[in-house]
């Protein structure tokens, strides 16, 4: 029945739309509902041929068997376009959804990790100015999904397609050269929330190695807690190392 496989593909879209991750790109199903959009066009286009030449006939003699068909004609017409509109609308709400939750990670500033059953490791850098904390390396890192509810924080690259891979190369390239006008002035990847303390109490989620910041320092040890300043640890809590108690 036209329809289904828009239908599967909006409720499967539904079902990833709250994960921390972004699911294997339903590259056969879209196949499926494009070659039945191009096999609706086909059949309006014969339906159309068949209006005129009703249309034709209806002018030459007014008989209620070709007012009827007519009317059978325009039904079927309006019921194909009908089909075909609401199969673009689906496959639209899908590509948009995929694309709107590779921004989000984009903005996180966190490397995706190429395979999600890939082991988190960290490292400490050494800090590139007084009073910036030194962070653990993310290019394997997975960042744990409840310190961002209902937020991306997981990619692994092997579930999107050529187009979202560009999609998001290039869209990482562009928040690079704008964060790039306003350099260390502004962190226009930070918490979007104002903060109601200046310093916060966290708790480490796993052994990341120790951390340099303007007031001391302190080793990322899984379990311990930590009362430090917001600013100094929300690259941290981005990443999954820790998270607000």
């Amino acid at each position: 029945m036209y329809g289904d496989q828009a239908n599967k593909l909006v409720a499967d879209a539904k079902r990833f739309s709250n994960l921390p991750s972004i699911p294997i790109y339903q590259a056969d199903s879209v196949k499926d509902i494009v070659k039945e959009i191009n096999d609706l066009n086909r059949d309006a286009e014969y339906l159309s041929t068949i209006s005129d030449n009703l249309k034709e006939n209806e002018a030459e003699g007014n008989s209620t068997q070709q007012e009827e068909d007519y009317r059978i004609n325009q039904c079927q017409t309006f019921v194909t376009h009908l089909s075909m509109r609401r199969n673009k609308r689906c496959l639209l709400a899908y590509e948009k959804l995929r694309s709107d939750k590779l921004i989000e990670f984009a903005w996180l500033n966190i490397d995706p990790a190429e395979s999600i059953n890939q082991s988190a490791s960290s490292s400490t850098d050494t800090a590139a100015t007084a009073g910036a904390p030194s962070l653990p390396n993310s290019k394997t890192l997975l960042p744990q999904p409840k310190t961002i509810p209902n937020y991306t924080t997981q990619l692994d690259l092997n579930n999107l397609n050529h187009f979202e891979q560009d999609f998001y190369k290039n869209y990482q390239n562009l928040i690079t050269n704008y964060k790039s006008k306003f350099g260390e002035y502004l962190d226009l990847t930070g918490d979007l929330q104002p903060p109601t303390d200046i310093f916060i109490d966290v708790r480490c989620l796993k052994d990341g190695g120790d951390v340099t910041t303007e007031y001391g320092s302190f080793n990322l040890i899984k379990d311990s807690q930590f009362y430090v300043r917001k600013s100094d640890v929300e690259r941290l809590i981005q990443q999954g190392y820790l998270e607000e108690i």
